[in-house]
């Protein structure tokens, strides 16, 4: 893709997003709308079964398999929804599996109303809901640049990451009904909230172009069954390949990933045994994270980075968030609440540069397969660390674990983003 020198002002550019091109289009307001109801329920539920889990089974190590559990579709799942997303409807699949999940919630919390409770429903429960997650998301960030009006990827993406942490105001609201009423009503809300979000969907006009451009390509390709879907992925990893630029940067994300992963085992299981109610701790040191996030994303919102300047504010970034990540756990708590806000703006901006660059980057076409093989890459990371550290916490303290893998996730930005300086900037230092 050819780079072009943009005068880091970006007068014309501005004019047009605010005026000729406005972002809040009838589609992606509807699309957004049904996101942020359907996130709220999601994550109303999730914290909740997540407090269940460590209650009912009172391990680090199970706690790790249940997320295991979860995540397990998301390596696997990708790699068919990517291809056949780049041929199918996106929008049909986003408002089906919301309606899906709804249905799904609506059975699981009969069967937690009943009493039927096991680990073993919780564990199938869980793998249902993560296949449809995984094949969602693929659907939604290849059909979400589509609706992005010309010169508005940056703001858009910040919409999108500062409305998706927003929703964390329901993890108090979760712990507290979690610790009142159960996790069954909890189930039973989200039954309404994915069932708003899909009605919304339903009435997206978006066309969708791409599915003539890939239908027309060959027709006995069309009647190729699973290798035709072999064959895209194929595609889609050899593209991957070919651009060394989104390669580093997938590769990067994979140990990213690890160290989330290892994250998302250890430190809610810290803070319920380190502290009295630790939930309600571990809920206000990362609600400063999310707050912090909420307002990075208005900063980004109404301000651009300096376009030429974007791989260095990255590769800055990466190195501050592994670094406060490695040592917050053994501050204070109020400390430890300012380094997770600085961690939140610097997600903020670190999510906002690599996405909305990677969806500008890459072809309509392919976005589909390319967004498949990067969220593979980052659940095998994810899987990899909540293995990792679940089976370390049999053995050692869970703090020197979080800070073990926060540093490898730092040598990782050192070496595959330092050391692609050239190839990652063409792809990081471009214009909406």
């Amino acid at each position: 893709m050819e780079e072009k020198q943009i005068d880091r002002t970006e007068p014309a550019e501005s004019g047009a997003s605010s005026g000729q091109n406005p972002l809040w289009t009838r589609d992606f307001t509807i699309l957004t709308l049904g996101s942020v109801v359907s996130m709220l329920g999601g994550t109303l539920a999730g914290f909740a079964m997540s407090l269940l889990v460590l209650d009912y089974t009172g391990s680090t190590f199970y706690f790790a398999i249940y997320n295991i559990v979860y995540f397990v579709p998301y390596v696997i799942m990708p790699l068919v929804a990517g291809p056949y997303l780049d041929r199918f409807s996106r929008k049909r699949t986003i408002y089906t599996l919301d309606f899906i999940t709804a249905g799904i919630y609506g059975v699981f919390s009969l069967i937690l109303f009943k009493g039927w409770l096991n680990f073993g429903i919780l564990a199938a429960g869980t793998f249902i809901v993560g296949v449809i997650g995984s094949v969602y998301m693929v659907a939604y960030e290849s059909f979400y640049p589509l609706l992005i009006t010309p010169g508005n990827f940056s703001k858009a993406y910040s919409v999108a990451s500062t409305l998706e942490t927003l929703t964390m105001v329901m993890v108090p609201v979760s712990a507290f009904l979690y610790n009142t009423i159960g996790i069954a009503p909890l189930f039973a809300i989200n039954v309404v909230t994915y069932g708003i979000a899909a009605v919304f969907e339903t009435q997206i006009k978006q066309e969708e172009k791409y599915i003539a451009k890939r239908a027309a390509e060959s027709a006995e390709e069309a009647k190729a069954g699973l290798k035709r879907f072999v064959d895209d992925f194929r595609e889609g990893m050899a593209y991957l390949k070919s651009e060394k630029g989104l390669l580093a940067v997938a590769i990067y994300f994979l140990f990213s990933s690890i160290a989330d992963g290892g994250g998302q085992t250890v430190t809610l299981p810290y803070f319920k045994g380190a502290f009295p109610n630790g939930e309600y701790i571990y809920i206000v040191v990362f609600g400063c994270m999310s707050a912090a996030r909420a307002l990075g994303g208005v900063f980004h919102y109404r301000h651009r980075l300096p376009v030429d300047k974007k791989y260095d504010i990255a590769f800055f970034v990466y190195i501050v968030i592994n670094v406060l990540s490695a040592v917050y756990l053994y501050l204070p708590i109020p400390p430890m609440a300012v380094c997770c806000a600085i961690v939140g703006v610097l997600g903020m901006t670190s999510y906002n540069i690599r996405i909305s660059a990677t969806q500008r980057y890459v072809p309509d076409e392919k976005k589909g397969r390319f967004n498949g093989a990067f969220n593979t890459l980052s659940m095998i990371g994810m899987l990899t660390g909540q293995a990792l550290t679940g089976l370390l916490s049999l053995k050692f303290a869970l703090r020197p674990i979080f800070t073990a893998v926060n540093l490898v996730c730092l040598a990782a930005a050192l070496i595959f983003i330092g050391g692609n300086r050239e190839e990652i900037s063409k792809v990081y230092n471009t214009q909406d």
